[in-house]
């Protein structure tokens, strides 16, 4: 027997108040990373307390950085580096830990990445981090599980992705920095998450021009130096609370967002029947819980995003008619809906494609996290049925959900945390 988390929820409470949205844990793990390009000391500020932060910040240790999280502040002094491993017991969960391999053999010159693991569902394929890597001039192999790449001193390229590509994005302009002339890297991802890193780059002192865009210029330099920064709000968490006061019918506002990175989920969630407004850095939502069916295809940003997929589905499934969702970021990212099914959820699934048929009433029952966001729809179907829901495996959403349930408590839904024995 093993002793986990998991969280019960009672459905039926209606959403109101205001919430915090905390950091970004995607755009925190890079810029941690990051912190490996110069020794010194770096001060980085509204850091959520996530599990993937605690691990990157056991990888930055094994490696041999300092580091201290206090009040949402992350101090790293990175002088003390004198391990280039980053090793199977920490990558295995969480994929982000790949993050590491450029700065590494940019400027170490060495760098042995385990092959990443995170959540279970799908490949998400590193071949764009290692082909990126070895146009700038690494030399690449796989062993026993292994990526190590070596090179005495990288060369700037042309890398040109066929699909963009967040990670291979951060991971090579990280690389590039310090790589000797120029690397274009065309059809660059163009994320918010991408663009905190360059900005954070140019701030160590790299040279990069085309932030924000799909085309990157990275002018390699002799060296950098440390910076601080804050790190954005969490655009995915914001999204999940919206969704979270529409289909309870709620009226909540959230603080400390960044607007333009929601326009996406806004346009669809006005489309659907919220009321929103609100300025840059507030939103608030108010819904009379009558949810009208909208498509939705996930798309590269500034594209519905595939992390919010979940979350959609669940609105869906209690809107006024029936909805077509498709993923063309992750074919197979739908892990969430057998759970959602056991629910009550009425969800075709074909290939990359689910039609969801809208129900009046989700029905409570013991259900079990797969991946992050699936964690995450879970929940928010809790919300709104019938009985008691209790989700199982909630280490998932502690990876990147910092204490939902405390700040959905606040708003006035029926969730706590407890624990329960797992046959192992």
């Amino acid at each position: 027997m093993v002793i986990m988390d998991k969280f019960v929820v009672l459905g039926g409470n209606r959403l109101n108040g205001t919430v915090q949205i905390s950091g970004s844990k995607n755009a925190v793990l890079p810029i941690m990373a990051s912190t490996l390009l110069a020794e010194g000391e770096y001060r980085i500020q509204n850091v959520p307390a996530l599990r993937d932060v605690k691990t990157m910040s056991r990888l930055l240790q094994s490696i041999g950085a300092r580091v201290k999280f206090e009040d949402h502040g992350l101090w790293i002094d990175s002088r003390g580096c004198s391990s280039f491993e980053a090793p199977y017991d920490l990558v295995k969960t969480m994929r982000a830990s790949i993050y590491v391999l450029g700065p590494l053999v940019s400027r170490f010159g060495y760098g042995k990445v385990s092959l990443p693991g995170g959540c279970a569902w799908g490949p998400r394929p590193i071949n764009l981090h290692v082909e990126g890597l070895s146009k700038l001039g690494a030399e690449i192999k796989i062993e026993s599980g292994y990526i190590i790449a070596r090179s005495k001193k990288l060369n700037g390229s042309r890398i040109a992705f066929d699909v963009p590509s967040v990670g291979a994005t951060g991971n090579l302009l990280m690389a590039a920095v310090l790589a000797r002339g120029t690397t274009v890297i065309e059809n660059a991802a163009k994320e918010p998450e991408i663009t905190a890193l360059t900005h954070f780059l140019q701030e160590m002192g790299a040279r990069i021009t085309g932030a924000g865009t799909e085309h990157l210029e990275i002018e390699g330099v002799d060296a950098l130096h440390p910076a601080s920064v804050t790190v954005i709000p969490d655009r995915i968490e914001a999204g999940t609370f919206l969704v979270a006061g529409h289909m309870t019918g709620g009226d909540i506002r959230l603080e400390g967002v960044e607007r333009h990175h929601l326009t996406s989920v806004l346009d669809r969630l006005r489309v659907s029947g919220a009321h929103i407004e609100g300025s840059e850095r507030w939103i608030r939502i108010r819904s009379d819980g009558k949810i009208r069916p909208v498509d939705v295809t996930t798309a590269v940003y500034p594209g519905f995003p595939t992390d919010m997929q979940a979350q959609w589905m669940v609105l869906m499934s209690v809107a006024r008619g029936s909805a077509i969702i498709t993923d063309t970021v992750f074919l197979d990212r739908f892990t969430h809906v057998a759970e959602l099914q056991r629910l009550g959820a009425d969800i075709t699934l074909d290939n990359n494609m689910a039609v969801v048929k809208g129900r009046k009433h989700l029905s409570g029952a013991h259900v079990m996290s797969t991946d992050l966001r699936a964690s995450a729809s879970l929940i928010l179907a809790g919300l709104v049925a019938r009985g008691r829901t209790d989700v199982s495996r909630v280490y998932h959403i502690d990876r990147g959900y910092e204490r939902i349930e405390q700040k959905l408590a606040a708003l006035g839904a029926n969730i706590w945390r407890d624990q329960e024995e797992l046959v192992t």
